[in-house]
Formats: C-alpha cells, structure tokens, sequence
C-alpha cells in the first residue's frame, strides 16, 4: 500500500514538472467576481496550459459559466458585475484600461451550449468574422472559409451546400459550421460552453473527436456537465463548487485518485 502510494506521489510530481514546461496561455489570480451581492466566483487561482484542453466540471450554478465568459470579458456584459484580480493571458492582465476587449475577442473565440448560426448562407457564416476584419478579397474569402470547415470537419458535408442557408443544417452540423466560424478569426484560444449539451450522442461524438484534433493547433477550456466527457477528452479538469475552485490536476488523478472528498464525492454520483 505505501508502495503505491509512493508511486501515485511520483506520478504527480514527475505530472507537475512536465506542466512546468508547457507554456501557460492564461492565468487566473485571486479572481472574485460579483453579480450585485451575489459572490459568484471565489479567489479563484487557474492556470490554463497551451495546446492543452482543461474541462472545467461542477454541478449547476457553481460558476463553470461565468468563469469562461471571464476569459474574454463577455461576462461584463451583465450590468450589475463587479470584478477584483487578475486574469494574464499570454502575460497580460486582460483587465488594464488599455487592452481593447475587440482585440481580446479576436484572439479567444467562443463556442455556445446551443448552435447559434447566423442567418446566412454556410459560406456567409464562415466569412462573416474575416470580412469584419477587412478582408474582401473573394478568392482568399473562399481559401478561409473551405480551410475552417475543412478544420471543423465538416467541409465534406457541406461543400456542395455553401449557398444554402445554414439553418438547413442539422443540429450537430451547425455546431460544426459555429467551431468553422469560430476558427476562421484564427483565434490562440478556443472557449466552449457546454457544446455537446444540445447533441445527438453521434453529433456529440463528432464534436469531441474534433476537440481532439484542434487542441494540435488550439489552446481550449471546455465547460462540460457530462463527466464521462470530461474524463474521455480532456487533459486537466478543474473541479467548481461553490464559485471555488476545489481541485484541480490532470484528468486521470481527478477521475483515479482524487484529494479532496468533495471532488470525489461529485465524481461519484454522491451529490450535483
């Protein structure tokens, strides 16, 4: 028993020096966030590693949500919010009076619980976020979008359809065409709010596949109520109850060998 018990403090040890060497892409300190009266998130303390997909998990209204909608400040966007600490992305406080939150958006995109296609046509859908940013030549226009399709696996099923509009599409295909649409700003970090809720388990299987693949080229942080989900595509998992962070470490000492009882108990079905 001490033997493995060893091994297991090995284990996280020889985990912890190989997260030294990965580049932390954003890193939250001492951030408290208030709705009104209502303290949402408490001192929360995160480092979120590149090239990585860190699951953050909890039950409903423990602050998975707006947690992410911090890292791109779309959660300012409530009147009534109030924010102390720091969130470095790449380095920077993204809260300095001097960092543009457009350009913040450019660099972090955001994915939805529901599919939120535009009212155009796919192709329309995918060069809305270039055009925005002043790029109007067509044969680049059509370069970028066949590319983020082709990157959101699914250009095959849509290449013959670039015309029609996109809510013609499946459920799932339209999450798809919003990743293509996310991933043609050619966005550092990839943000996604419970993306798989609204699926098919098929659809929900493509998406997680695809996951897989752009975290090659993305940094991406994934809210997620599905913890088999968690534990099938993630490479950290960070544990919210309460607006706390209660634990957070790889995935497989999350879902193997938790340390705080509280996390096992939710990873067990005990409460949430």
């Amino acid at each position: 028993m001490v033997k493995e018990v060893n091994e297991a403090h090995r284990n996280i040890a020889s985990n912890a020096v190989l997260a030294d060497k990965k580049k932390i892409v954003y890193n939250t300190k001492s951030l408290n966030l208030w709705y009104g009266k209502d303290h949402a998130l408490k001192n929360i303390d995160l480092p979120i590693y590149e090239n990585e997909v860190t699951a953050i998990i909890g039950p409903s209204g423990c602050g998975k949500s707006t947690y992410i909608k911090t890292l791109n400040r779309m959660v300012e966007l409530v009147p009534i919010v109030r924010i102390t600490g720091e969130i470095l992305y790449r380095e920077r406080n993204i809260f300095e009076k001097s960092y543009k939150v457009e350009e913040l958006r450019t660099r972090v995109g955001m994915v939805f619980q529901k599919p939120n296609p535009f009212p155009k046509s796919i192709f329309e859908n995918v060069a809305y976020g270039p055009k925005i940013h002043g790029i109007r030549d067509k044969k680049l226009l059509k370069e970028i979008v066949e590319k983020s399709l082709r990157g959101a696996a699914i250009w095959d099923e849509v290449k013959d359809r670039l015309h029609e509009n996109a809510y013609g599409l499946s459920g799932g295909q339209q999450q798809r065409l919003c990743i293509a649409r996310c991933l043609a700003i050619e966005p550092d970090v990839i943000l996604m709010d419970e993306p798989t809720s609204a699926l098919d388990p098929i659809s929900t299987l493509k998406v997680e596949e695809l996951v897989q693949e752009l975290k090659k080229e993305y940094s991406i942080v994934i809210v997620t109520h599905n913890m088999q989900q968690a534990a099938r595509i993630s490479d950290k998992t960070a544990f919210f109850l309460n607006g706390e962070v209660v634990e957070y470490d790889d995935t497989n000492v999350i879902f193997s060998n938790p340390q705080d009882k509280r996390t096992e108990d939710y990873i067990t079905g005990r409460f949430g």
